[in-house]
């Protein structure tokens, strides 16, 4: 089974299901991929932890899933949440089942068609803060680009302000983000905020987005193709 860390934010969860559904080669229900999604909404804000310092609590917790979804018998986990992976590499010694590390995965797919070219990294605070996706990316020859304070602040509103209250996402202030990142000369932008996952959904964004959360559902897929446990 495939375990999944879920529930920040719930909706962004229930889209990384569709995903490894619609990726699977499935004729019949036994065809698809066995999974355990806990979604633990209850998971203290990632970026607010971060930024106040006040770590522990989401590390442990993020620990403490990990263990319950190793001990229910998953074989692999997923966290469907980018910063959430700050705290997945406190912790990720101390499970003995490989976590598919979205963050890891998205710069070696990008390292595969822009290295040494620009990439826009649209991401909450926290991400942005703690270089999680600059460090990948520098590590792979991949220019990371972060918006400045104006635009970050669009970002922050549209992932806190409206996805994860469940409001439509405002194509107006996206194209005003795009348009930042476009003249910045970003030969690609990477959505690296799950919420930011429903934003390409519901405004239906081109692929000059990349959605990291849609690269880890391969990996996923392709995890578990290898261990011919679906086709």
């Amino acid at each position: 089974m495939l375990g999944v860390i879920g529930g920040m934010g719930p909706l962004a969860s229930s889209l990384f299901y569709d995903m490894i559904i619609d990726k699977t080669d499935a004729a019949c229900d036994q065809d698809n991929l066995n999974m355990i999604i806990l979604s633990d909404s209850g998971m203290p804000d990632r970026t607010g932890a971060i930024l106040s310092g006040n770590t522990g609590e989401v590390r442990d917790r993020i620990l403490k899933d990990a263990k319950f979804l190793e001990n229910a018998g998953c074989s692999a986990i997923a966290v469907t949440c980018n910063t959430a992976h700050y705290f997945v590499n406190m912790v990720r010694e101390e499970v003995g089942v490989p976590f598919i590390h979205m963050i890891e995965e998205t710069a070696a797919e990008l390292a595969k068609t822009c290295k040494g070219k620009p990439v826009a990294i649209l991401a909450t605070d926290g991400t942005i803060k703690t270089r999680l996706y600059q460090d990948e990316f520098e590590k792979r020859g991949v220019v990371p680009y972060a918006p400045s304070a104006q635009c970050q602040k669009k970002v922050m509103s549209t992932i806190y302000d409206l996805i994860k209250q469940n409001k439509p996402a405002d194509a107006d202030l996206w194209s005003e983000i795009e348009e930042e990142i476009k003249d910045a000369g970003c030969e690609a932008a990477i959505l690296a905020c799950t919420e930011l996952s429903v934003v390409k959904k519901e405004l239906g964004l081109s692929g000059y987005y990349r959605d990291p959360m849609e690269i880890m559902a391969d990996r996923c897929i392709e995890f578990y193709r290898a261990k011919g446990e679906i086709k």
